[in-house]
């Protein structure tokens, strides 16, 4: 089964928001063994939809869109998928009947334009929205199937999950695919990608490898499509190879490995806390927080974490952390002598068992021939050992920021676990 993805919307066009919606609905269609042939965007306005769904339909099995079921007079595609669908407009008193329930159960009173709202194609098929007031349109036309969600998140991911894939898993004969995930830290792509490189020759045909670069981070994405005759037992045989391949891969570059699927770097350092008892707290200068931050994005991250010394200043670095004016004014703030200091006194400082401590030139001024902008020390201390190091990132602020917290926590992922 092939399907392609039509968002709608001026605002997509404009860059006034970002399409996560057609990112989200290729990995569940992925997941469930859709082939996903292909992704575009159009804007609000009749001749360019149906100029969408003409470019889907041609290499596509089914057509997802979604965007402009509101019920206000940008949003046209409900009349335009009348249209090219050659359907009347009908009142249905199903779905407004779950407009008032949904209206009535956030305590506000029903809009006058939710009766439009209920206005549909009567050719559609209506997948019933249980968390928003615009429904869902289905339609089938020569063998092909077109669907039409709204472009909220939540309602779309509800659809997609409650009425979309159950439906499509019905229509169609599916082929197996599997994907596994394999998360790094702290080197880059091409290193990568020449230390893998006999692996991935080695691969079958059947199962692909890419790279997925973030910052300071890649995923290493393993799929395994099976091409051939599908019988009972073919799905498991290629999890089960795929599997394989994942252990193989993970065997050959075991110290970047962090993780795998979607976990995130503070979840799995959380998590080793957590085994071991451990409290961390962060001593931060040029990432001013972040790195606490990221630790308590996490749910129950109180369970380990107990909180951060932001200390910018070297007036603080001495009154908060108790680092040693004579290191300050010898090696200065950006030292190894100063984060390890960080470190070790923030134990104390913080009241906890291990400490994350930082301190560079995040940039894009500040830097010195010894110590160019991007240069960040990093240490980790308990109350036996501290481990310190340098790395010079780039000139690029935000980007050497967000780079510092990634490598001081996959430090402190290392360090935990010896």
């Amino acid at each position: 089964m092939k399907a392609y993805i039509l968002t709608i919307g001026d605002e997509i066009l404009i860059g006034q928001i970002v399409d996560t919606n057609s990112s989200w609905m290729s990995r569940e269609l992925n997941l469930n063994g859709i082939e996903v042939v292909g992704k575009g965007s159009v804007g609000d306005n009749a001749r360019a939809i149906v100029e969408g769904i003409e470019q889907a339909s041609a290499v596509a099995d089914v057509v997802i869109m979604t965007g402009g079921l509101g019920p206000t007079k940008d949003d046209v595609t409900k009349k335009t998928l009348a249209f090219y669908f050659n359907s009347e407009m009908g009142f249905d008193e199903g779905t407004y009947a779950l407009i008032e329930q949904y209206f009535n159960k956030i305590g506000r009173a029903i809009p006058d334009s939710m009766r439009d709202q209920a206005t549909l194609p009567v050719r559609a098929r209506i997948l019933v929205n249980k968390v928003g007031s615009a429904p869902g349109m289905w339609f089938e036309e020569k063998n092909k199937i077109y669907i039409s969600l709204p472009g909220v998140p939540f309602e779309m991911e509800y659809l997609m999950r409650s009425e979309v894939i159950p439906r499509l898993l019905t229509c169609f004969a599916r082929r197996p695919i599997v994907h596994r995930t394999i998360l790094t830290a702290c080197e880059g792509e091409s290193a990568i990608a020449k230390r893998l490189e006999a692996f991935e020759d080695s691969l079958p045909e059947h199962i692909k490898l890419a790279y997925l670069p973030g910052i300071g981070q890649v995923r290493l994405r393993l799929t395994g499509v099976w091409h051939g005759t599908v019988m009972e037992e073919t799905s498991n045989q290629l999890e089960k190879e795929v599997e394989q391949k994942k252990m193989e891969l993970v065997s050959l570059i075991p110290e970047i490995v962090y993780g795998f699927e979607e976990e995130s770097l503070p979840v799995v350092v959380g998590r080793i806390l957590l085994e071991k008892g451990l409290m961390l707290g962060t001593a931060e200068s040029c990432t001013g927080g972040y790195i606490a931050s990221q630790i308590t994005e996490v749910a129950g991250a109180s369970a380990y974490f107990n909180g951060s010394a932001v200390a910018y200043s070297y007036e603080l670095k001495e009154k908060i952390l108790g680092v040693q004016s004579a290191t300050l004014s010898t090696y200065g703030a950006v030292s190894e002598e100063c984060v390890r200091e960080m470190a070790e006194r923030a134990l104390d400082a913080l009241g906890v068992d291990v400490a994350i401590a930082v301190s560079g030139i995040a940039g894009p001024g500040g830097g010195t021939t010894d110590k160019p902008v991007g240069t960040v020390w990093m240490a980790v201390a308990d109350r036996t050992k501290t481990y310190s190091k340098r790395v010079v990132f780039g000139r690029d602020r935000v980007k050497n920021i967000q780079l510092t917290s990634t490598y001081a926590l996959s430090m402190l992922r290392q360090f935990l676990l010896g």
